[in-house]
């Protein structure tokens, strides 16, 4: 037997794509509280990543990697608490974070147009967009924490719903028999 995976769309991937559009857009009218509830789950995996390395670090007593490990998990842990007690100093962190990414991967977008002339009109127009957006991320910093990880997490699901109802999801098809099937696309 061998398995392919083969995209198409079906009735439940309109459905699905058609309800990550409309969550987005309440995402989209509530950037605020997306904002909060985002910092919020990731205070939790941040916590739930450093309790399991400190409970993993256990099982090392003695061994090389020990230490290594308990300061990590320590280290996650404490943040995961200050992301869940601090929120809005989470997210002005995150913020910092976004707009220095979008920053540094814009300039470099800039700096590769230069090297690769045959993909310079999209490097300069997405370089000149993120260095514009980082540009104005970092230098709005504690304005734009209130909203800009809210807004990221519902153009995202928007995204996502949109390519789910254009492209559908991949699925499994299992053939039957010896021969060798083309890999699907």
């Amino acid at each position: 037997m061998s398995e392919l995976t083969e995209r198409r769309r079906t009735g439940w991937d309109l459905v699905l794509g058609a309800l990550l559009v409309v969550v987005g857009l309440v995402l989209l009218a509530h950037a605020a509280f997306a904002t909060v509830v985002s910092v919020v789950f990731v205070g939790w995996m941040i916590l739930a990543a450093g309790l399991f390395t400190l409970t993993a670090s256990l099982l090392r007593i003695g061994k090389e990697g020990f230490w290594t490990a308990l300061l990590g998990g320590g280290t996650l842990s404490v943040l995961g608490i200050v992301f869940l007690r601090n929120t809005e100093l989470a997210a002005v962190t995150l913020t910092l974070v976004a707009g220095a990414i979008f920053l540094s991967t814009g300039l470099a977008r800039l700096v590769a147009a230069v090297q690769v002339p045959e993909a310079r009109v999209p490097l300069v127009i997405g370089g000149g967009i993120s260095t514009l957006l980082g540009l104005l991320v970092l230098f709005n910093l504690f304005d734009s924490s209130l909203v800009l990880l809210g807004v990221m997490l519902a153009v995202e699901t928007i995204a996502e719903g949109v390519a789910i109802m254009v492209a559908g999801r991949g699925r499994e098809r299992v053939t039957l028999g010896s021969h060798k099937a083309a890999p699907a696309v």
